[in-house]
């Protein structure tokens, strides 16, 4: 409710503004891509908040309604030419990746975490061909044991990582959010 009153097309999009209030990643992106964009909240607040982007590319394998000033790209995560397409649409390296993908969830928790977590490893391997040295990433997780494999993934990339839960999110919610800083490494 409060998130249709002040604009925004989801609830989520208070989840990255406390985000971005804690750990102030949107100011200085200028190149930004925001992965399983739909409904598009997340990217109305990189709009709001990266004032000096000339470049923010939402990706959804579902249907995005269009949002001024940025482009939608309706893509699978996991598509292999997904990288290369982005790189020609930005027509440069990326300042920051924004990851809010979730799987349709089943009810079954292991299975549900599994897939959640397998897709935000693609979205890292992904992150790793189009980030910029020193830019930075944000993922959503679901808790669980999987977890440490993507940390051990993202720290081999990035100079500091950390786990974060948004006032914005549910207190029943097994959401997370792992905050990538200073990617280091191609």
């Amino acid at each position: 409710m409060l998130a249709r009153q002040k604009g925004y097309r989801s609830r989520s999009a208070f989840k990255l503004i406390q985000l971005n209030e804690k750990y102030d990643f949107l100011t200085n992106a200028r190149v930004v891509v925001d992965l399983g964009c739909s409904p598009g909240g997340w990217l109305q607040v990189a709009d709001e908040y990266a004032r000096r982007s000339n470049m923010i590319i939402g990706v959804d394998i579902n249907p995005t309604e269009p949002l001024k000033n940025i482009t939608i790209v309706r893509e699978d995560v996991q598509d292999p030419r997904l990288p290369e397409i982005l790189l020609n649409m930005a027509g440069s390296h990326f300042d920051l990746v924004l990851s809010d993908l979730s799987p349709k969830v089943s009810g079954i928790w292991e299975y549900d975490q599994a897939r959640q977590i397998s897709i935000s490893i693609n979205a890292l391997r992904l992150t790793s061909k189009i980030l910029k040295l020193g830019a930075n990433a944000i993922f959503k997780l679901f808790e669980g044991e999987m977890i440490s494999d993507f940390k051990d993934e993202a720290s081999k990339l990035f100079e500091k990582t950390m786990t974060a839960k948004p006032k914005a999110s549910r207190q029943q919610s097994s959401e997370l959010y792992i905050i990538c800083k200073n990617y280091r490494r191609r």
